[in-house]
C-alpha cells in the first residue's frame, strides 16, 4: 500500500518516521559513533579489590612467572611465537607447555571455585602467557591494555576492562587484571575474565 505524503494517512506515517529518526538520533549522539562501552559494574571491583588482588601473591602463580622471567626470552622471539600461535588452529604441542603445566592446573582449580570465572590467564613481565585455562586469540599480550595497565612498568596496579560480549561463551564478560608480585614488585600480570550476568545473580 502507498500513502501520498499530503493525504491523512500520509502524513500519520511521515510523523512517525520523523519521529523514529530523530529519536535514533539523539540516541546515537548519546552512545556515540562506536557505541557507549559498559563499564565493569561497581559490585566486581568491590569483589576484585577485595578477594582476587591476594591471587597476585598466589605462591604456585608467583613461582611459574618469577621462572618464566628467568628464561631470558627476547620480545623478537614472544612475537614470533605469537604468530605461530594465532595462525595454528586447535591445540598444538607446542601450546601446551602453557595449557598443561602445573600454573595451568592450579588456575583450573581457582576457575572452578565459583560459577561466574570463565577464564583465567597469567602473563610474565613482558606479556607472554605463563599458564591459561583455555586456549587464548593470541599468546603475546603485551601491546593489549589488559597487560599494560596492569603492569605498569612493574609499578603494579589493578585494571578493569569493559562489559564485552564474548562469542565463545556466548555471554558478557569483563576481563580484570591483577599484578603479580614478588615482595613489592610486579613481575607479572593475572587477567581474569568475569561472567557478568553469572555474578550478578549469584
Amino acid at each position: 500500500m502507498i500513502f501520498h505524503p499530503k493525504s491523512k494517512e500520509g502524513c500519520s506515517v511521515v510523523k512517525v518516521l520523523t519521529a523514529i529518526l530523530v529519536i535514533s538520533g539523539l540516541f546515537l549522539l548519546w552512545i556515540g559513533p562506536g557505541g557507549a562501552a559498559e563499564k565493569a559494574p561497581q559490585e566486581i571491583i568491590d569483589f576484585v579489590q577485595g578477594n582476587l588482588v591476594k591471587w597476585g601473591e598466589d605462591p604456585v602463580i608467583v613461582a611459574a612467572v618469577k621462572a618464566q622471567n628467568e628464561k631470558g626470552t627476547t620480545l623478537e622471539e614472544i612475537k614470533a611465537l605469537d604468530e605461530q600461535w594465532m595462525a595454528t588452529p586447535g591445540i598444538a604441542d607446542f601450546m601446551k607447555p602453557v595449557l598443561e603445566n602445573e600454573c595451568t592446573q592450579h588456575l583450573l582449580t581457582l576457575q572452578e571455585s565459583a560459577p561466574y570465572f570463565a577464564e583465567i590467564f597469567v602473563t610474565d613481565n613482558q606479556g607472554a602467557l605463563v599458564a591459561a585455562t583455555n586456549k587464548t586469540s593470541d599468546y603475546w599480550q603485551g601491546d593489549e591494555a589488559k597487560f599494560t595497565e596492569c603492569y605498569k612498568d612493574g609499578e603494579g596496579e589493578l585494571y578493569f576492562g569493559d562489559v564485552e560480549f564474548d562469542e565463545s561463551t556466548q555471554s558478557y564478560l569483563v576481563q580484570v587484571s591483577v599484578p603479580v608480585k614478588e615482595e613489592d614488585k610486579t613481575i607479572g600480570v593475572i587477567v581474569i575474565g568475569i561472567d557478568v550476568d553469572a555474578f550478578l545473580n549469584q
